[in-house]
């Protein structure tokens, strides 16, 4: 049996995202639970990092727009930022609009294709769907994207996009065992994100009574100990987004927030509510 990993507070989790990180974020947009670690991304606010290079897999919304909002991030790579139900990420549109913030445009088969990429040693994936594109013509001019003949087929131009290698990846997940063994359910996303990261860093609801990778029907769904780098036990971890079978999204919170995060006075003063004050961000 693999040598527990050994639960850290949730500072020294968080210790781990450094200045100008590649910090690779879930996307909220899930029916099973949304796999965003807020209670991390409080942290990591409250701690004053700077510079992230954001990579949403593929869209984000409050986590990112509390990050953007806070001075905390540089670049945001994603397919779309939106607060959903509640309206724009108003904190990403002051900051796109102020010009404070680098956008890099991207699809959803083009963020999986990179960290696919990266995932497996790779020095590029293939993509369907971006050939007269603006996205195309601009991650060529930026980032390297290039459109090349398919090899085994005649008039068939393909798009290949480079690895996607994050230094951190984030999550929240439902249950970790005693071993650091982590539960995804049907978020597989989760998996290719932790092979293509440096360093995987996991906030959990509950414990498992037992080892994980041990038991037939979480196995398959389960990522193992040695991809973690840092487990946090922090229940209610997504508030206020939904929590799965814990707890469902706090549309009353969100729509406070969306209505707060309008203006800056406003979204400074929803900081000090509940991001910098630990005892109302709890």
């Amino acid at each position: 049996m693999t040598a527990p990993i050994g639960l850290v507070d949730l500072d020294t989790l968080v210790s781990h995202v450094s200045a100008r990180s590649l910090l690779a974020l879930p996307s909220n947009v899930s029916t099973e639970f949304s796999g965003v670690s807020m209670v991390a991304t409080r942290a990591l606010i409250r701690k004053k990092v700077k510079g992230l290079h954001l990579v949403a897999v593929p869209s984000t919304g409050l986590q990112s727009d509390l990050l953007i909002g806070a001075g905390c991030v540089d670049s945001l790579q994603t397919g779309s930022i939106l607060l959903y139900e509640y309206g724009r990420a108003n904190r990403f549109f002051e900051a796109q609009k102020a010009g404070t913030l680098k956008i890099k445009d991207s699809t959803c088969p083009a963020i999986h294709a990179g960290l696919i990429a990266a995932e497996k040693g790779l020095p590029f994936m293939p993509v369907r769907g971006l050939i007269g594109s603006d996205v195309l013509r601009h991650r060529m001019a930026e980032d390297g994207w290039n459109c090349i003949d398919n090899p085994f087929a005649k008039d068939d131009p393909i798009v290949v996009v480079p690895p996607i290698r994050p230094d951190v990846c984030l999550l929240h997940v439902p249950l970790a065992d005693q071993i650091g063994n982590v539960w995804i359910g049907r978020r597989s996303e989760f998996a290719t994100m932790a092979r293509a990261s440096n360093k995987t860093l996991v906030t959990f609801e509950e414990t498992f009574d037992g080892d994980l990778m041990a038991v037939e029907d979480k196995a398959p769904a389960t990522i193992p100990a040695f991809y973690i780098t840092g487990l946090s036990h922090q229940p209610k971890g997504a508030w206020p987004l939904h929590g799965g079978k814990a707890y469902v999204e706090d549309a009353a919170h969100l729509r406070k927030y969306a209505e707060m995060s309008k203006t800056k006075a406003g979204f400074a003063e929803y900081l000090a509510q509940f991001v910098l004050d630990v005892n109302e961000a709890a």
